[in-house]
């Protein structure tokens, strides 16, 4: 009872006293913080007092951070936060070899997807932080963001141009801007890089570098490709970091030239839009051109200028521009390969086997199934080539369009006029044989390969220009279409649709093809996504250019369920501007998912859906009727009046007799395209003579004009 009496006393006097206790432990806790941030400061400040500025140690310590002196414990920069904006994943492969680079510095460095960052917050946290924001971001179809970055674009732009957001929103934001573009795509070149440039710096952003651009458009990339205008600002921007990192307060105005920053305490406009297009709007322009301006020209000048005149001064100085460019190109200047060395890895692993600097060949799945004696494609259905025999190739692997449907997710290089070095036909030729003839060869002893299929593959009787790209802007298409007739191969030639002048060029070839993919001007740029400003005018005269031709041409449509197949009226007239002698109506063909296309299987139409629409488009065409079908393609051809078959009828035949379209020989007759060759040599193979024979149940029914040795010696009597 005494110890437990003693032990409540003690108790109770604690809890009565408990005011005294707690303020002992207080002074306790303060009195030992106190002493520990003393004893750290003198010892650091006794070891900055006995370093040797000189010596290795010194100089460990003096770059700490990888770039940043500890003076004062200050750390002029935390780390970099790099937000890249990507369709089609080249912005997000740069922002991670940027990341790699940092990394290298010894700085904290964060890889952002634009479509998964909240700005609001998020860039007003940047504000404060010491980060350095890298934003790397691509332009797409009309000069819009990426989809994943279409959000984050789009608050900036209110942001910027809210009268209710302060405009140092963002001041001590930190940040370089570095643009994705083709300048192919004169009025959208670079327009997000360039706008989200100007936004950040309407919200007080501090630039650390100028803005740069890097441009897949090989033939005016500054650096020879967009990979290369990438690692050249990699470099700058790096250089400039370190330095950044080592206290430099200096900020850049945008007006840097010739490496030399000539920025002066005060931040300016942008001051370069200029030098690539005139897409922002005019009073943008009037900005740049007044910015760069006054300070180019020499001695400065407070000279105004008419706001009505500043329309022709920005057209001299497009035109300058583009004569200078010409001057330059006479003189001699190197033409640059098309096939850049990250392009020529990406089509190497599409199963492209290249040529020379821009053309190429690649084994068909149809040609594989037919060395197995198996069906051939719709061409073999429709016209009788052999699959397994045919040579799908391009002389060109660029193109003036982006289509959504592109089998090849725009790994190609895209153009609207030639600018890169070129190979010659002979070379080509011999090269697309010899590589062809060798991917054939790899199927000797493969299982189900018949070898009397294989024998005859080696030797090409047909050539199918529709690889990829538009064969049609090769220079010398007319030479190797020449060389492939002389070679005993057919030739069925595909164009876009963008070169009419081209195409009324064009000497004649086996077949002469033209995708018509849409029947309006708004519905072709959302689905072909053309380089020209003018590609409707194109689009129709190339239209009529195809009617003009002597020879046998198609159109060939290409149906994307939700985008194209209420447009029957629209193509009838289309049909009727350029006379087809065929029109082939095909599905699309769905490829896999692209961030470069937004196309998924619900676009594709059922056979069935594409039976209707060509039943429902053949009441439109009265000249026209439904000749064949190739279900697994997903196909139908629609054949003109003018092409007889004997026994079915003006245009209505079945697959079985569909091989008369190429004047084979058969128990029914055979089909010649030009009564007006007989006994003349064919320009397709001189060596044949054409022989026709006209449709007894149609004599004097106009004849198709001779356009291909099909109709002579080729292919042998079955």
């Amino acid at each position: 009872m005494d110890m437990w009496s003693y032990f409540y006393t003690c108790l109770v006097s604690v809890w009565l006293h408990r005011f005294y206790v707690y303020s002992a432990v207080a002074f306790g806790i303060s009195l030992w913080i106190v002493i520990q941030f003393t004893t750290t400061r003198t010892k650091r400040k006794g070891e900055k007092s006995h370093r040797n500025p000189s010596s290795p140690e010194g100089t460990s310590d003096k770059l700490g951070n990888g770039c940043a002196p500890h003076q004062a414990q200050e750390v002029h920069v935390a780390g970099v936060k790099i937000f890249y904006g990507s369709q089609t994943g080249t912005a997000k492969r740069f922002a991670k070899v940027l990341a790699e680079a940092v990394t290298s510095l010894n700085l904290h460095v964060e890889v952002i997807n634009m479509g998964d960052y909240d700005p609001e917050d998020g860039l007003a946290e940047e504000t404060s932080s010491r980060n350095i924001c890298v934003f790397l971001v691509a332009t797409y179809t009309e000069g819009q963001p990426p989809e994943s970055a279409a959000w984050f674009c789009k608050w900036l732009e209110e942001a910027a141009n809210d009268f209710r957001v302060g405009k140092s929103f963002l001041q001590g934001l930190r940040y370089a801007v570095f643009g994705l573009g083709n300048s192919a795509y004169v009025d959208h070149y670079n327009t997000v890089g360039r706008r989200m440039d100007r936004w950040l710096w309407m919200l007080s952003a501090s630039r650390i570098m100028t803005r740069a651009e890097g441009d897949s458009n090989v033939a005016q990339s500054k650096h020879g490709s967009i990979e290369a205008d990438f690692e050249a600002w990699k470099a700058e921007f790096l250089t400039r970091l370190q330095a950044l990192c080592r206290g430099e307060k200096k900020p850049c105005s945008g007006k840097c030239k010739k490496g030399k920053c000539k920025s002066s305490g005060k931040q300016s406009k942008e001051s370069s839009d200029h030098e690539h297009g005139t897409s922002e709007q005019e009073n943008t322009e009037a900005e740049e051109f007044f910015e760069t301006s006054s300070e180019e020209e020499a001695g400065g000048t407070d000279s105004v200028v008419d706001v009505e005149d500043l329309g022709n001064v920005m057209g001299y100085m497009k035109k300058a521009k583009r004569e200078q460019e010409l001057q330059e190109g006479a003189a001699g200047a190197e033409r640059r390969e098309m096939i850049t060395p990250a392009l020529r890895e990406a089509l190497t692993k599409q199963g492209y086997k290249l040529i020379g600097s821009h053309s190429g060949v690649k084994l068909c799945r149809w040609t594989k199934s037919m060395l197995r004696g198996r069906g051939g494609c719709y061409k073999h259905t429709f016209y009788g080539i052999e699959s397994h025999r045919c040579m799908e190739a391009t002389p060109s692997l660029a193109c003036a369009n982006k289509c959504v449907f592109c089998w090849r997710h725009h790994t190609n290089p895209v153009g609207t006029e030639w600018r890169w070095k070129m190979d010659q036909p002979e070379l080509i030729l011999q090269e697309a044989l010899e590589k062809h003839q060798n991917m054939i060869r790899q199927f000797k002893g493969v299982s189900g390969v018949k070898a009397a299929r294989l024998e005859e593959a080696l030797a090409v009787k047909h050539c199918a220009l529709s690889l990829v790209g538009e064969p049609i802007m090769y220079p010398h298409i007319n030479s190797f279409v020449r060389l492939l007739h002389q070679h005993g191969i057919s030739t069925f030639l595909v164009t876009n649709a963008q070169f009419p002048e081209e195409i009324r060029r064009l000497e004649p070839v086996t077949q002469l093809y033209v995708s018509v993919d849409a029947s309006t001007k708004e519905s072709l740029r959302r689905i072909d996504r053309p380089l020209f400003k003018d590609f409707w005018q194109r689009f129709l005269d190339s239209l009529k250019a195809l009617a003009e031709k002597q020879q046998r041409t198609v159109y060939r449509l290409t149906l994307v369920k939700a985008w194209n197949v209420d447009e029957l009226k629209a193509y009838a007239d289309l049909i009727s501007l350029g006379k087809p002698d065929f029109i082939e109506v095909k599905g699309v063909t769905y490829c896999g998912e692209s961030s470069a296309s937004s196309l998924t299987m619900a676009n594709v139409p059922w056979h069935g859906e594409v039976v209707s629409f060509v039943r429902e488009l053949a009441r439109l065409l009265p000249d026209y009727g439904i000749a064949c079908e190739h279900e697994h393609s997903n196909c139908l051809l629609l054949a003109h009046s003018k092409v007889s078959l004997p026994g079915e009828g003006t245009a209505a035949f079945s697959a079985s007799n569909s091989l008369l379209l190429l004047g084979w020989k058969s128990p029914l007759g055979s089909l010649c395209a030009a009564q007006q060759c007989q006994g003349h040599p064919c320009p397709m193979c001189p060596s044949a003579t054409c022989t026709p024979v006209l449709n007894p149940s149609r004599d004097g029914a106009p004849p198709l004009p001779c356009a291909a040795h099909f109709h002579c010696s080729w292919p042998p009597d079955r």
